[in-house]
């Protein structure tokens, strides 16, 4: 198996009146060779600036350098400033070109002054994938609500050619129809916010199970093959049959 990479993706929640919430979506570019064409949450691999950071922030450096690579990411994915202290349009485009252009979040966080909040992401899970592939993430998922007055999303039409907002059992309902391709762990998590009617449901749902490394697994049942999760970390549907699974 490839080393694991470690990565960090962000869950960013909108609520419109509507009987569940909307999540911020993005289409991967189907060049890129980890899960291309699929949708995926915004999120990326921890890069050395975020872990150099998560020291001076202190906490568990692990953690911490996940948070701050979900909170850079989502920045310079689509634009969208999160667990951060408040700042203009102006501020926000500057931050995000410094960003595209590799200079350290760190340093630019400097430079404009501005200042992080990691407590404002939620964990909810961690994914370790198994399959033979060329790349494999050590991914942790975070949930957050959309700050007021936010930006609107906007793709970085690099890694990916689009953004949207729908709900969960939206883009499920889609991926069923084919007008959408998601991988099993977006799908597993995909069914356990579809569960939720609001932002503070599931993070409740997040505090009631504990965060432990999904790896899935492979299990004959019945004379076919299943791709497996464990049944104790709230997800509702916790195998499929191998031959429907995507597979990043």
């Amino acid at each position: 198996m490839s080393t694991p990479i470690p990565a960090a993706t962000l869950v960013l929640f909108r609520e419109t009146g509507g009987p569940a919430p909307e999540l911020l979506f993005v289409e991967r570019s189907r060049a890129m060779v980890f899960a291309g064409g699929a949708l995926v949450f915004p999120g990326g691999r921890v890069d050395p600036g975020d872990r150099a950071l998560a020291l001076e922030l202190g906490g568990d450096p692990d953690d911490m350098a996940a948070r701050i690579a979900a909170i850079r990411e989502t920045i310079e994915e689509v634009g969208v400033a999160v667990g951060m202290s408040p700042m203009a349009g102006a501020t926000l485009q500057r931050l995000r070109a410094a960003l595209h252009d590799g200079v350290a979040f760190g340093a630019v966080l400097h430079e404009l002054s501005l200042t992080l909040d990691p407590s404002a992401l939620t964990g909810f899970a961690r994914w370790l994938p198994a399959h033979a592939a060329s790349r494999i993430f050590d991914t942790r998922f975070y949930l957050a609500r959309l700050p007021a007055e936010s930006a609107a999303a906007v793709v970085d039409a690099t890694e990916n050619v689009r953004t949207f907002w729908a709900t969960a059992q939206d883009v499920l309902d889609d991926a069923d129809a084919g007008r959408a391709t998601i991988i099993f762990p977006t799908r597993r998590n995909l069914e356990r916010l579809a569960q939720f009617a609001d932002f503070d449901a599931a993070v409740a749902d997040a505090h009631a199970h504990e965060i432990r490394t999904v790896t899935p697994w492979s299990e004959t049942r019945d004379g076919r093959e299943y791709l497996c999760i464990p049944d104790d970390l709230g997800y509702p549907v916790t195998a499929e049959p191998m031959s429907a699974a995507v597979r990043g």
